[in-house]
């Protein structure tokens, strides 16, 4: 069994006390960029510095009555700052707030699965290395086409996640945008500067154009790709458990000491991980289209979003973290069974091996209609069970005219469907580096895992703290 997951960096990233540390760093910052610019006096962002304190229960207490998380979070600022206070918030609107501070969340969440996309990588490369060779029949509609290896399905997945990694990087980027343009985004009662200098301690960066709001089509962009990852995550999980059946039973989850499978069968043992990331790719998903709705908005901004935010945002990225990690431990403890591959590999008798037939009589001057309907009747003959194929076929006169039985023969070996893996394995692996920090990092992260954007700036503190 998978051991219980309890998200604690994700988890912190979207931390009721954590959002109001960003938004209290937002507005000492625009305090800052006053003073550079002799709007406010000297001193008055280090002094709110050391008297502020965010205590989330007070913020709550004054909500009730004013109805606005903003309102109420200025105002519990207001009681130990002191005549101070009226700095704060000094020509932005709650929206400067909120956006940028959600910027930061976003931003510092992408960064976590983007750490989870390469441990994922890491795992899929070091299997798929692992089974490069270990032979498998191809399946296609379900039922058996032509010989793949293990290694080479998994190769196939690791380029698909390492597409998903660059959609996250690109989206992140994205994403990682602040505003501090005033009610209608016109920066009618602060400058353009004020917000640049916010944004660069943030790092984010400004939004070229937003009105009273970031625009929402970015956040739809960025739940689409959580959604795009979940979808391929879930076509993971279906392919291990339908390697599962015990039809199939080609692979299987790790299943621990103790383990139960079922309350009242005790043999079972179900492919329950995966079934568990089947069903949480589906919420993943649906919250990309509320993502989508929320795009168009009236006017310059209206609050239809916000309540829509509040629960997909944490929800996805919370998912998608969690299913990253399980899918990561799933592959990592993956029972395979390469006997088991090679007995289904040759269940149908060597049908498998039609179209290497067909090509080869091909190349040896047979005309292809014909060549297809000859080998095509005898697979026909062998799917009823009349005899193995290959005997069939080194008995009818059109295929032994132009393939001899040392042909034949060679037309049933499954290591040549392999024989450009290492091209494969070059194309996919030939750059398999590249960890998913570097350009783009908020400020003060430090490279570090899940690390808050902006620690640099201002520390929040809690009740008593």
């Amino acid at each position: 069994m998978i051991e219980r997951y309890t998200l604690p960096q994700m988890q912190s990233v979207w931390d009721l006390g954590h959002k109001y540390e960003i938004w209290l760093q937002v507005e000492l910052l625009a305090c800052e960029a006053l003073e550079r610019s002799g709007k406010i006096p000297r001193g008055v962002a280090a002094r709110i510095r050391r008297h502020a304190r965010i205590d989330p229960e007070r913020i709550a207490a004054i909500e009730k009555v004013v109805k606005h998380d903003v309102v109420a979070f200025l105002e519990s600022l207001a009681e130990p700052i002191g005549v101070d206070a009226r700095y704060l918030h000094v020509g932005l609107t709650s929206s400067d707030i909120v956006d940028s501070s959600l910027a930061v969340q976003m931003a510092e969440a992408a960064d976590i699965i983007l750490g989870d996309i390469d441990a994922l990588l890491e795992v899929l490369k070091r299997r798929a290395h692992e089974h490069r060779e270990t032979i498998m029949v191809g399946r296609s509609h379900g039922v058996h086409g032509e010989p793949v290896s293990f290694g080479f399905k998994l190769a196939i997945w690791y380029e698909e996640v390492r597409r998903h990694r660059d959609r996250l990087r690109a989206v992140r980027q994205d994403i990682a945008v602040g505003k501090l343009s005033g009610a209608m985004g016109t920066f009618a009662h602060l400058g353009p500067e004020v917000e640049e200098f916010v944004c660069a301690r943030l790092g984010l960066k400004p939004d070229p154009i937003s009105s009273q709001i970031v625009q929402r089509d970015r956040h739809a962009a960025y739940l689409s790709a959580l959604a795009l990852l979940a979808a391929s995550i879930e076509k993971f999980a279906t392919e291990v458990r339908h390697l599962q059946r015990t039809e199939v039973l080609e692979a299987e989850e790790y299943f621990s000491p103790g383990q139960k499978g079922s309350s009242a069968m005790p043999h079972k043992r179900n492919p329950i991980a995966a079934e568990n990331l089947c069903g949480l790719a589906r919420i993943v998903r649906a919250n990309s289209m509320a993502a989508l709705e929320d795009v168009a908005l009236w006017h310059e901004r209206d609050i239809s979003h916000s309540s829509v935010e509040r629960v997909i945002l944490p929800d996805s990225t919370i998912l998608v973290d969690f299913m990253l990690v399980r899918l990561t431990e799933i592959l990592k403890t993956l029972l395979v069974y390469p006997a088991r591959m090679k007995q289904n590999l040759e269940l149908t008798g060597g049908l498998i091996y039609s179209q290497r037939l067909l090509v080869a009589l091909v190349e040896q001057g047979a005309q292809r209609t014909a060549a297809y309907e000859a080998v095509q009747r005898n697979a026909m003959e062998a799917w009823k069970g009349g005899a193995e194929f290959q005997e069939l076929v080194a008995k009818d006169p059109l295929i032994s005219r132009y393939l001899n039985a040392s042909q034949i023969e060679a037309c049933f070996d499954p290591k040549y469907y392999l024989r450009h893996l290492s091209q494969i394995y070059a194309r996919v692996f030939a750059d398999a580096s590249g960890a998913s920090g570097g350009k783009g990092r908020p400020a003060g992260e430090g490279g570090r895992r899940g690390g808050r954007a902006g620690r640099s700036g201002v520390k929040g503190r809690r009740k008593g703290g």
